[in-house]
């Protein structure tokens, strides 16, 4: 039998080809079923769309249109995925250990704001060291943020999903309080804000694009997230981990503390997004800040099926119908919950598509030849699997 733990140096080649058919069974079955959920909640989507009085067809092309139907669209949704990206890694690094955290818009905004009171500090010092710091405390307190989600739940029990998001509550009070007192600018009047970092020392275009250099980050970070996640011995453990807790203690790997390390690097990366945010955005902190990239992230994350690598491309996809909303309203006059309407359709249609995994033989390995029978009068029995 062959294990699949087994790492393919040392395997025969029928075990090779036969661990790369696997691997290209479940890449097909992956895209198949999400392209399928995709088009059912185009489907449905469209249906809402023509109760609304609108054409589907005409709906869907101004959706591409606005999304990537030219150069100024699709800078457009690149500046939207951006932080998709980055928020998304708040969901898929701990659901790597089978946690599901919903906190990440929490961990943008405090993360945001963290960035914001650090540029303040160094305002007056090199534009890098100014933009180093934001990036680091953006990091640490976003992590920080989500990694007591992760603590609460291994050392205390309480459930990740439940405090994630009640953090995210928390998060968005705490913003509320510090940019409408002891941080606010006196001169900010309609919309209280903290006082802008200075635009010397904020993040800048990428050259020959009217896309910030924050894209640069999220793909950065969703490469180096897929290296520690996928290829790494700590990724091989968090793999073990959400895959048989049990097992994995007994296999005397620290099951507690990469479950809170998970946690730090998935709010981390939700924090650089708030950061981001700050330093090529607004410039400051204010109710700004709470833009629904974090819940975004999540739908991005399911999508992606929690792959570092492949929240790059679901994030543009998410990022540029995100873009398209002001051009449904200005043309259909429909409302400005309409992508939001079929963004939850998505979201509902791939939960309903997770029931469809393995139950498509094309996908599936052939069945082994049955085993022969013992001899008659032999009174052994085959061995019973330990559970």
């Amino acid at each position: 039998m062959i294990n699949p733990a087994a790492p393919a140096a040392t395997a025969t080649a029928p075990e090779r080809r036969r661990l790369g058919g696997a691997k290209a069974r479940r890449l097909a079955e992956t895209l198949s079923i999400r392209s399928g959920a995709v088009l059912t909640a185009l489907l449905i989507f469209g249906v809402f769309v023509a109760i609304a009085g609108a054409n589907p067809l005409e709906v869907f092309y101004e959706m591409y249109r606005g999304s990537f139907g030219s150069s100024f669209s699709f800078q457009n949704t690149l500046l939207r995925a951006a932080p998709l990206m980055l928020t998304a890694l708040c969901t898929a690094l701990p659901a790597k250990l089978g946690l599901i955290i919903i906190g990440g818009e929490g961990a943008a905004v405090v993360g945001g704001l963290a960035a914001a009171v650090t540029g303040l500090g160094l305002r007056g010092t090199s534009p890098w060291l100014v933009l180093t710091g934001m990036l680091l405390a953006g990091f640490a307190v976003g992590g920080l943020w989500i990694g007591l989600a992760g603590w609460l739940r291994v050392y205390r029990g309480v459930n990740e999903t439940i405090s994630s998001l009640l953090l995210t509550y928390i998060a968005i009070a705490l913003l509320n309080h510090l940019v409408e007192g002891p941080l606010r600018d006196a001169t900010s009047l309609n919309k209280p804000s903290t006082a802008h970092i200075g635009i010397d020392n904020m993040l800048h275009n990428i050259p020959g694009l009217d896309v910030h250099w924050g894209l640069v980050y999220g793909v950065v970070a969703c490469v180096v997230a897929y290296v520690v996640m996928d290829v790494s011995v700590f990724g091989f453990g968090s793999s073990m981990v959400g895959g048989n807790v049990r097992a994995a203690q007994l296999s005397g790997l620290p099951v507690r503390a990469m479950t809170v390390i998970a946690c730090l690097l998935g709010g981390g990366a939700a924090g650089v997004a708030g950061m981001v945010e700050v330093a090529a955005v607004h410039g400051k902190a204010n109710a700004s800040l709470v833009t629904g990239y974090g819940y975004t992230g999540i739908l991005v994350a399911f999508l992606a099926r929690n792959n570092p690598l492949a929240i790059i491309p679901v994030a543009t996809l998410l990022g540029g119908i995100g873009a398209s909303s002001g051009l449904l309203q200005r043309v259909f006059n429909l409302p400005d919950a309409t992508v939001s309407v079929f963004q939850g359709i998505l979201f509902i249609v791939i939960l309903a598509g997770e029931t469809l995994y393995g139950r498509f033989a094309i996908f599936q390995e052939c069945a082994a030849p049955p085993a022969t029978k013992p001899a008659v009068g032999n009174s052994s029995t085959p061995s019973q699997a330990v559970t």
